[in-house]
């Protein structure tokens, strides 16, 4: 049987520390001398003391070497039960929202999706708008954290090839990934305060540069504003993409030069490959919006390029509405949103290493059949691909579309229209933010969709975000009885 002791210890521990920083936009309300931080000091209390009392009740079995069903087990519950808490300042709250919308909300910021069922974001207090932004900052290092050191431990979706990358622990996952934490804590805080300190210099007063480098950093795409980043025309828009490219980076490429080792950074195929994607696609997007309109180039190149990277990197900015831009502008950012970043970042999807190992086993299958007694083997940056990294990535491409197909058939089971349905899925499961449509698109909002359609949704994010695969094992009874 398993232990689920040390699994409830770590949560628990998460938990308490989610409950503390509640006290930071309890500050901010009072200082702006409204009446709601008191809600968010009873959100504090309840959620530390839950959150403690949970550590306490498991701590007499803290283990520094855990076993595969509690990696498992850690990885999905801390994104499954944060976000129950970080649900109710929302009920609470100015908002008043319901379970379903305020779990949606909650796991939206957490997973860094950035969808949001909540409208006249202009009117809530300073304290709610901070907490969302919070919750996405929390979630950005958290995914990073998940991905150097639990992922490739549990061998999902390719990751073990980064396993031995600038952290070595011996194979004992809490101390790998409290050092990750503690070394990636400092690149990603400096880059944070790098991007709010460029959006004051470009005209944003302190609260908004704030919330939005939190949420840029994080890939996370919560605004403070209905119109989201169509507050902020200009400057802005090319800092914002700017810093969402940097986001999309792997934090280990930025620990290895602030430890004085600049080659990996500019030797990454994927970063090359990433880079490459972005300007391609600007440059396309431009020359097409040029040709198809006209008007000066700047605001057609920053739109562009603002537009690009919010939808690569799985933030869900949104500064226009895309949808104007025609159907090949459509389409296209349709199949970008399944691309997503580099590994090891805080971008969601599929990830370009994926596509990258996809290509190579295809190529290397070719020159088999086309060399039948030839000896080749596939390499991705210098390093044999063994079998079991192939499979282990064909296997989570193959289970990302399939996942995709069914939970767009379930949305539309739900009433939604083709083109919500399958937008929903995609946005959900690549954990980029804005879908396509009249309802769900750039200009739109998930408030009016059905609760069962937005329980979907809220499942679908949590997929995303987790790799899928570290979800879908939970469901099998061999799990359980190993």
């Amino acid at each position: 049987m398993i232990d689920l002791r040390p699994v409830g210890y770590v949560i628990g521990l998460l938990v308490a520390a989610l409950g503390l920083t509640m006290l930071v936009p309890m500050a901010v309300d009072y200082w702006a001398g409204n009446d709601h931080a008191g809600v968010f000091l009873e959100s504090a209390i309840l959620t530390t003391m839950t959150g403690g009392l949970i550590a306490l009740a498991c701590a007499n079995a803290v283990t520094r070497r855990l076993r595969i069903q509690q990696i498992f087990l850690i990885a999905s519950g801390v994104w499954a039960v944060l976000p129950v808490f970080g649900a109710i300042p929302f009920v609470e709250g100015a908002t008043a929202a319901s379970v379903t919308d305020a779990y949606f909300e909650a796991m939206s910021g957490l997973t860094t999706t950035g969808s949001t069922v909540f409208t006249g974001l202009d009117d809530l207090p300073a304290g709610l708008l901070l907490w969302r932004s919070m919750l996405q900052w929390f979630g950005g290092i958290g995914i990073i954290v998940v991905a150097m050191a639990f992922l490739p431990e549990l061998r999902i979706g390719g990751m073990q090839i980064f396993r031995s990358e600038a952290f070595e622990t011996d194979g004992k996952v809490l101390p790998r990934a409290a050092e990750i934490a503690s070394r990636i804590s400092i690149v990603y805080l400096g880059l944070t305060l790098a991007c709010a300190g460029t959006y004051l210099a470009v005209g944003l007063d302190v609260f908004d540069a704030v919330n939005h480098a939190m949420t840029t950093i994080a890939t996370g795409g919560f605004s403070t504003y209905d119109a989201s980043f169509g507050a902020f025309k200009g400057p802005a828009e090319y800092v914002a993409a700017v810093f969402m490219l940097l986001a999309s980076l792997p934090f280990v490429r930025y620990v290895q030069l602030l430890a004085g080792s600049s080659a990996p950074l500019f030797r990454d195929s994927q970063i090359t490959a990433f880079v490459a994607l972005v300007l391609i696609v600007v440059i396309t997007i431009t020359f097409y919006r040029l040709v198809g309109g006209g008007g000066p180039i700047e605001p057609l190149l920053r739109e562009s390029m603002f537009n690009v990277a919010s939808i690569v990197t799985g933030t869900g900015y949104a500064s226009a509405d895309y949808q104007l831009w025609g159907a090949f502008a459509v389409a296209l950012f349709f199949f970008l949103g399944l691309v997503g970043g580099c590994a090891g970042s805080t971008t969601c999807s599929v990830k370009v290493f994926r596509y990258q190992i996809v290509v190579i086993a295809i190529a290397t299958q070719i020159r088999r059949i086309h060399s039948p007694h030839g000896v080749f083997l596939p390499k991705y940056q210098g390093q044999t691909l063994t079998e079991d990294v192939v499979s282990s990535v064909t296997a989570f491409m193959t289970m990302f579309f399939v996942s995709l197909g069914i939970l767009s058939v379930l949305l539309s089971a739900t009433g939604l229209d083709f083109v919500t349905a399958v937008s929903g899925a995609a946005t959900a499961i690549a954990n980029v933010g804005p879908g396509l449509g009249d309802i769900i698109g750039p200009a739109g909002n998930f408030s009016t969709l059905n609760d069962p359609a937005k329980w979907l949704l809220t499942f679908g994010m949590l997929l995303g975000r987790l790799e899928l695969l570290v979800v879908f094992v939970l469901f099998t009874s061999r799990f359980w009885r190993t």
